[in-house]
């Protein structure tokens, strides 16, 4: 069988062998945030529907796991906000149901936890892996630029209200973009707020490869480590340590070495790459991150988007 919607595992630092389950076509999302390497988001909604046929989706997990993978995780993920998907709920049930064997988790941007039947539905996942950039208007609405219709206020209320009552573990996530979230008052909002939601770890996220806008600019790791000591007695880590990904047991070389042999003919875009060789676009993006840091490769940013080219 050929998978539409799911791909990997992929190289996780975080999760090891991860497959991913993608709920949501390229680029459905809540918001349109100015790190994203997925690229910009072209539907920004906050509708929930069937984006993709549920069955569909159920079709390809019984396959793939009726082989009995080994897999840390099953991780609902993509190039969206899989919470839009209306069926998450079934999914959820399927695999626990049919698959017990295996942990899930969950990457959401947080913006639809609001909504109670939605905490519901994902009560049976074992892994939350929720995001909080800003805390402010201001700062939410430059980072993040959300649908019109999201108030983070009550995005903020959602994921506290799904920390009282989850089983599971919360790890969250906060992407540090300089001079946009890291001033002093900013970082004090956010730690205000991360007390409140009280998560089992806190997770330090900053830029390490192009994102939808070329003006961000990259925190260095001397910063990194005076915001994660600011946040500190809460359980603080930072992920993005720029460290190498291609010692996980989830990263092939084949891949690697499919990327390089593509962009040494001419230089792509991860959504060229993607499509080109036929993996996933969030996987395509772990190994040019991979690639980034040895320096085996370059980018550059023109009007259609970031193309990489091989040194």
């Amino acid at each position: 069988m050929k998978y539409k919607h799911l791909f990997g595992p992929v190289p996780s630092r975080r999760l090891g062998i991860s497959l991913g389950v993608d709920l949501v076509p390229h680029k459905v999302c809540s918001l349109n945030c100015v790190y994203c390497e997925v690229g910009r988001t072209t539907n920004l909604t906050i509708e929930r529907k069937e984006y993709v046929p549920l069955q569909d989706i159920l079709d390809e997990i019984k396959h793939y796991l009726d082989q009995e993978p080994e897999l840390d995780y099953i991780t609902f993920s993509g190039a969206g906000e899989p919470l839009l998907h209306n069926g998450i709920g079934k999914v959820i049930s399927f695999i626990k149901d049919n698959y017990p064997r295996y942990k899930l988790a969950l990457l959401t941007n947080s913006t639809l936890l609001y909504d109670e039947k939605v905490r519901t539905e994902i009560m049976n996942i074992d892994l939350l892996l929720p995001s909080l950039d800003a805390v402010s208007d201001k700062a939410f609405k430059k980072i993040n630029r959300p649908n019109p219709n999201l108030d983070n206020k009550k995005i903020i209320e959602g994921l506290i209200k799904f920390s009282e009552i989850f089983s599971g573990k919360i790890w969250l996530e906060v992407f540090i973009v300089r001079k946009l979230n890291d001033t002093e008052s900013e970082l004090k909002l956010l730690k205000k707020a991360i007390e409140k939601i009280s998560p089992d770890q806190v997770q330090l996220n900053a830029l390490d490869r192009p994102g939808t806008e070329s003006w961000i600019e990259p925190v260095s790791e001397s910063r990194m480590k005076e915001i994660a000591d600011y946040f500190k007695p809460l359980p603080v880590t930072i992920i993005a340590k720029f460290q190498s990904r291609n010692k996980i047991r989830s990263y092939h070389k084949n891949i690697e070495e499919q990327i390089i042999e593509t962009i040494k003919r001419r230089p792509c875009t991860d959504q060229d790459l993607s499509e080109m060789l036929g993996i996933h676009i969030n996987e395509i993006n772990k190994y040019l991150s991979e690639l980034l840091h040895e320096g085996m490769i370059t980018s550059e940013q023109q009007k259609r988007g970031t193309f990489f080219r091989a040194k």
